[in-house]
């Protein structure tokens, strides 16, 4: 099993720093560094545009694979995603992926004034987005006329080869978002779920694979995964915090208890238990998983994971 990395809003982030992680997560062996598409989540931090930063992981890392965990359709025109996408596929050949997904966090919209539409209209346009930007990737003479989105005889280059870039499709909703999943994701990402979640999400993902044709063994199955773990409880006091910080909205707090009842309760055991867990979503199809690094400042965490659990989980 692959194990990757991702960086969140739990902690500042600026360029140095951003450039010194890339680094990080490739010299340590990790399969993939990622970063949420969020303007902010919970709390506001300082932050760097996820796209530029992508630009720097490409020049700074020659192996790992990087992309938004995801880009909700909500944000940006697909137009400018679509042909950002394909210009970071030709900087980085086949290791930039494009993870998609409908968008989910109201407040970041209200704040920003971005028009945050209902939920069936966030999939409907995620759907004519995937069209679109495949039109752009593909087509010689591009055109594409939806309800939402047009393009009109377009020649966007440089094409990439076909496959490229690869798609991934963040959720876990069983009608519409595995449904897109079957259709259009190379790889298909679900937020935590429990081992019968998560056995419930992959039925529910084979039923939409045999109404269009397709085996969902075809299919990259990745999870993120909220551990607050730590090499001391000292560290993992540190972690949880951080990523109690992240859930809280601006200018609130929260507690574990909170968390945990509101359904978004962190992944915490022994390094057994994370290793047994990730053993029966392995049995059950899962190809990676993916820890949020939450002290963005601190090399320890991701240090001592390299050292002491990728090594446990990539051998399951």
């Amino acid at each position: 099993m692959d194990v990757g990395i991702i960086i969140g809003e739990a902690t500042p982030l600026g360029w140095e720093r951003w450039r010194h992680v890339c680094q990080l997560i490739e010299r340590l062996g990790f399969n993939s560094l990622f970063r949420s598409d969020h303007y902010f989540n919970g709390k506001q931090k300082d932050a760097i545009d996820v796209y530029l930063s992508f630009v720097m992981a490409a020049e700074e890392t020659e192996r790992i694979r990087f992309g938004p965990l995801v880009t909700p359709v909500t944000f940006r025109e697909p137009v400018n995603v679509g042909r950002m996408a394909q210009q970071l596929d030709a900087l980085a050949p086949g290791r930039f992926i494009m993870g998609l997904g409908a968008g989910w966090y109201p407040d970041e919209h209200e704040i920003y004034g971005i028009h945050f539409p209902a939920g069936p209209e966030r999939y409907d346009r995620l759907e004519e987005a995937i069209a679109l930007m495949k039109e752009l990737w593909y087509s010689e003479s591009g055109s594409f006329e939806g309800e939402y989105y047009r393009i009109s005889g377009t020649n966007s280059k440089p094409h990439p080869p076909a496959g490229r870039p690869p798609i991934l499709i963040g959720g876990s909703g069983p009608r519409r978002t595995l449904r897109i999943v079957a259709e259009h994701a190379y790889e298909w990402n679900t937020t935590p779920l429990d081992i019968e979640g998560f056995r419930a999400a992959n039925e529910a993902l084979a039923r939409h694979c045999d109404d269009v044709g397709r085996d969902p063994a075809d299919i990259r199955k990745s999870m993120l995964i909220f551990a607050t773990i730590g090499p001391d409880d000292h560290q993992e006091d540190i972690v949880l915090q951080r990523f109690l910080d992240m859930m809280a909205p601006e200018g609130s707090g929260i507690s574990l208890e909170d968390a945990i009842a509101a359904g978004h309760g962190p992944w915490r055991g022994s390094i057994e238990q994370l290793v047994d867990h990730c053993g029966q979503l392995r049995d059950l199809g899962l190809d990676e998983v993916v820890f949020e690094h939450f002290c963005h400042e601190d090399d320890t965490v991701p240090e001592w994971m390299a050292a002491e659990v990728k090594p446990l989980i990539e051998a399951l």
